[in-house]
């Protein structure tokens, strides 16, 4: 962890999954092309004073698990039928007050192309992004205002004029980048595990846990394990110091001694054999971090709000565990998955605007009130969630999440998830259950 750059007008942060390096559907690791934009960008003369923050996410998997199209910039990396590495470069996504998902800025990126593209960009932004106010003084607001076609041709441009020499990737520079990223030394392990299989079988709440918080792994008789943080058993985010130590402990004993930090406010152990996971189930339910519940209801992302928060108009942590105390786990699970997450003011946090369900915080009448949006999506298909309708009061708000839950299991079909019920019933029966006083 380091101070360089926090809190400018500068680039800020360059993201990547938690997966990185292990998912099983990523094309290349995208951590080495997250570190060259870092060690690029960082005290970059020319960007340190930019017209207001600028973030970088990289994604090279199928699945976006990055949120790459709510950043200033965001990039997908993937390889042509010949096997070459190429972006697609995303621009103009971010959340707050004025969201925005990002537009796609160029198809096919070679890889050797990005810093020179990526110089291009902010270079366009630092001459035409507005200064006179911090509310449109990000990118998002001039790709909005100049309009995608009118910014590309900009960034076209100023593109062809950069010399290729100056900051053209080379084989050796993503040789050295990647000597940084070896793979750890794994064992020759198989998929069969009869063991393994007898405990999956005779054992309920394991089977759960494991089809709820373990990924696949590009190596095979290894997963990925997310450790849940999340209500009832720990405020989102939030571990007590035994459980570090005990979490530290799993990972040296079963894995590379590696635990890695999600944007949803879990923890992540990327390599553990297939045979040990029943003995770190055991163990994390020791510490009490065993929840079954990834992606459920209860896997709610959650700003601090206004119990840390002084920019915060409502609370987060105590409404968003009232929410979630009004469904079993049991229950949750029938549900299956659903992003929901809580802000405590508009900038945004906790990213409620792409959320499946999201609930924004505001002060009405020294009061806290919830607008919930709907059917936002994380993801390639990113999209915003549409208002409902009036703010709720924070003791109503448990209810009108239940009465989201009732019409999505009057009317779902079989397999249908939540967000497919809601593309396909459009909102209409959500609202009319949520505000009968309204109809007619």
């Amino acid at each position: 962890m380091h101070a360089i750059q926090t809190s400018g007008n500068v680039v800020r942060n360059v993201t990547t999954e938690a997966f990185a390096g292990v998912a099983a559907d990523e094309v290349y690791d995208p951590r080495i092309f997250a570190e060259i934009i870092r060690q690029w960008s960082t005290i970059n003369p020319e960007f340190l004073f930019l017209p207001r923050k600028f973030k970088i996410a990289v994604s090279a998997s199928e699945e976006d698990r990055a949120a790459v199209r709510i950043h200033d910039v965001g990039l997908y990396l993937f390889r042509d039928s010949e096997g070459e590495l190429y972006f697609k470069v995303m621009v103009g996504g971010g959340l707050g007050r004025t969201p925005f998902i990002s537009q796609t800025l160029n198809e096919k990126l070679p890889w050797r192309d990005l810093l020179t593209y990526l110089e291009a960009v902010l270079r366009v932004f630092n001459r035409y992004g507005r200064r006179d106010s911090k509310y449109k003084a990000r990118i998002k607001i001039l790709v909005n205002t100049l309009g995608i076609d009118a910014f590309k041709a900009e960034v076209e441009q100023e593109f062809q004029q950069i010399p290729k020499d100056i900051n053209g990737l080379t084989e050796s520079e993503l040789s050295r980048i990647a000597s940084q990223f070896l793979p750890a030394v794994y064992e020759t392990l198989g998929e069969t595990d009869l063991e393994f299989a007898t405990h999956l079988q005779n054992n309920e709440a394991f089977s759960d846990w494991y089809d709820l918080n373990v990924r696949s792994h590009k190596v095979s008789g290894y997963r990925s394990v997310v450790i849940s943080t999340k209500f009832p058993n720990n405020i989102p985010g939030d571990v007590t110091s035994a459980q570090m130590r005990g979490i530290a402990d799993i990972a040296e004993r079963f894995g590379f001694g590696e635990v890695r930090v999600t944007h949803e406010q879990n923890l992540v152990l990327p390599d553990i054999p297939k045979s040990s996971l029943f003995q770190v189930w055991a163990e994390l339910n020791r510490i009490g971090l065993g929840l079954a519940n990834h992606a459920l209801l209860s896997d709610m992302i959650v700003c601090p709000g206004a119990s840390y928060c002084n920019l915060a108009t409502a609370h987060s942590f105590p409404v968003a565990e009232q929410v979630v105390n009004a469904f079993t786990l049991e229950e949750q699970q029938d549900i299956g998955p659903v992003s929901m997450n809580l802000s405590g003011c508009i900038n945004s946090c906790a990213h409620h605007h792409i959320a499946n369900i999201g609930m924004l915080g505001l002060n009405k009448s020294k009061t806290d009130h919830y607008q919930i949006t709907l059917g936002g999506r994380q993801g390639t298909d990113s999209r915003l969630g549409k208002v409902l309708g009036p703010a709720i009061a924070e003791s109503d708000l448990p209810q009108a999440i239940r009465t989201l839950m009732d019409v999505y299991r009057k009317y779902r079909e079989v397999d249908e998830t939540f967000i497919q019920a809601v593309d396909r019933l459009g909102l209409a029966p959500f609202k009319e259950a949520l505000y009968p006083e309204a109809q007619g």
